[in-house]
């Protein structure tokens, strides 16, 4: 992603946010449609989050309804990427997924979010990138928050808040995620 760092300010009431809104009732339609599908039915499922992101995704891809997004079309993946059921991916601010990425059950992958002065909290969505490098595991139930990259390699283990950068070939745990020990490179 070229512009990672930055941070998308969307304001209500205002022509960005009508946007932001008929995005978001198009992408419930498109998952309404893919979480009637199951585990059989991996074309149609291809199919359908192809349209949600706005290009084709690769034939390796897999994912496991029920599945949801508020917008979609600020998501990318990569080849071989497995998404288990009950994942939600909130992708305003970029949300990059590459290759050989799996992504457990219960998976929050959350990059918007709202100013902490209670004045504005409302009046504004922020939304910052994530990025999931090359071979990573997110196991089950964990949480990412914008503005993180998860490094390659790395595996975050289930129940964890990531708040921070995940440093290549590490294991992360806990809330917020920490370190817990470096991983051997295969």
């Amino acid at each position: 992603m070229s512009n990672e760092n930055a941070t998308k300010t969307i304001y209500r009431r205002t022509p960005e946010s009508a946007a932001m809104s008929a995005n978001i009732k198009r992408a419930m339609a498109i998952t309404a449609a893919l979480n009637r599908l199951t585990f059989n039915d991996a074309d149609e499922i291809r199919a359908l989050f192809s349209e949600l992101i706005g290009q084709k995704v690769d034939e390796s891809f897999l994912l496991i309804p029920p599945f949801y997004t508020a917008g979609g079309d600020e998501i990318r993946v990569g080849k071989n990427v497995f998404v288990n059921q009950n994942c939600t991916f909130y992708d305003l601010g970029g949300l990059d997924i590459a290759d050989d990425v799996m992504i457990g059950p219960n998976v929050s992958i959350i990059t918007a979010g709202h100013p902490l002065e209670p004045s504005q909290r409302r009046a504004v969505t922020l939304g910052k990138s994530i990025v999931i490098e090359r071979n990573v595991w997110i196991a089950a139930g964990a949480t990412i928050i914008g503005g993180v990259r998860v490094g390659e390699n790395s595996v975050v283990a289930a129940g964890s808040v990531v708040t921070k950068d995940v440093p290549p070939n590490t294991l992360v745990g806990g809330n917020p995620a920490r370190v817990i020990r470096s991983l051997g490179a295969d």
